[in-house]
């Protein structure tokens, strides 16, 4: 027998008051159009999916092992319902130590988790001189290296610097592959983002953090996002970001998705926590290393949407930038989106964008 809710609903073409009837795959949507701010009834959105994942709960992915079910659990009680668990850069060790327990992770979902759909492997095939909060083990890549490592687990997503020697002929082979391929921890220039686009890398790993900025006579790479880019991440904790750079990135880039990049120290008091190889401080509402800089996050993605609708963003755009942008990103068709046959992920919200009660494959956490 299948389950059902009623609210106000956000579906492709709209929103709808009536009836969301489901099991494991949504049934039915049952409703007439409506303006939600004309009724007081509950918001049922797409569950929120999470492209760049480090860590919750005090876990961290690179401790592999069990880790990554921890982390499911801490975000699916955020309202993610999907997430790509993320590795940091690292010796080969340690990175095959935290793709073992991705792949663990994604072949089988915990009761109460996140479905981890695979990894976002952030490193190492980065720029050692744009490290940000990453350990220093930054090296090139040749296809052979990442097969390898797609033994281990799902690859969704790989960050490349296309500056490397070498990474533009990458790109295009893991594109071509059907792996996602996105700009980051990047010295490269406009015309070297250029060409990677043109090679079939996709989105930038947290635009506007660990790449060169925009100059009017150097545009840089947060120049060729903002003025070639379809798709690209970003960590709206109003932190990483100031406000107006992210109205900026809303303007240019059709599909921008939120991600939290989320560490061990998410949903954990202040203290000390581990990042990687690094060790990381929890206070005044962020991330940092020793010297100050940021790493990573503390952001869930039910607070990314409250900080996406205060920034002046509608309920539906925020939505889909928390949700349905992601899915379309990895050409994911049955999840980001309410609508018959597509998998049971959804989130309930009251009337201040608190969750109320999450839904991951039809299944109530």
């Amino acid at each position: 027998m299948s389950d059902a809710i009623k609210g106000n609903i956000l579906t492709p073409s709209g929103w709808i008051s009536g009836e969301i009837t489901f099991d494991e795959r949504i049934a039915a949507i049952i409703g007439s159009s409506a303006d939600p701010a004309l009724n007081e009834a509950v918001y049922i959105l797409p569950g929120f999916i999470d492209l760049h994942v480090h860590g919750g709960g005090g876990k961290d992915v690179m401790e592999g092992g069990d880790a990554v079910h921890t982390i499911a659990a801490v975000h699916a009680r955020h309202g993610t319902t999907s997430m790509l668990a993320t590795t940091m850069t690292a010796p080969p060790e340690d990175i095959d130590l935290a793709l073992r327990g991705i792949g663990k992770a994604a072949a089988q979902r915990g009761k109460g988790e996140a479905r981890v759909l695979g990894a976002h492997l952030e490193g190492p095939f980065i720029n050692s001189g744009k490290l940000g909060a990453q350990p220093p083990f930054a090296r090139s890549a040749k296809l052979a290296d990442v097969e390898k490592l797609e033994e281990l687990a799902p690859l969704k997503v790989i960050t490349v610097a296309p500056e490397i020697a070498g990474h533009l002929e990458l790109v295009k082979e893991l594109s071509d592959a059907g792996m996602r391929v996105q700009i980051g921890h990047t010295l490269g220039t406009y015309e070297d983002g250029v060409a990677a686009l043109g090679q079939g890398a996709r989105s930038f790993t947290h635009l506007f953090n660990a790449m060169p900025g925009l100059h009017h006579r150097e545009p840089g790479m947060v120049g060729a996002a903002l003025a070639h880019g379809t798709f690209a991440e970003l960590i709206p904790d109003l932190l990483h970001v100031h406000p107006g750079a992210i109205r900026t990135a809303l303007r240019c880039i059709p599909n921008l998705y939120c991600v939290t990049d989320s560490t061990s120290a998410t949903g954990m008091p202040d203290g000390e926590y581990m990042l990687g190889r690094h060790k990381v401080m929890k206070c005044m509402g962020g991330v940092r290393l020793p010297d100050g800089t940021l790493a990573g996050s503390t952001l869930t993605m039910d607070q990314a949407l409250r900080n996406l609708v205060g920034l002046g963003l509608d309920l539906a755009d925020a939505s889909a930038r928390v949700s349905t942008y992601a899915a379309d990103y990895l050409g994911l068709p049955e999840r980001g989106r309410l609508a018959p046959g597509a998998f049971a992920d959804f989130v309930v919200l009251d009337r201040d964008l608190n969750l109320k009660a999450v839904y991951i494959e039809g299944e109530l956490l």
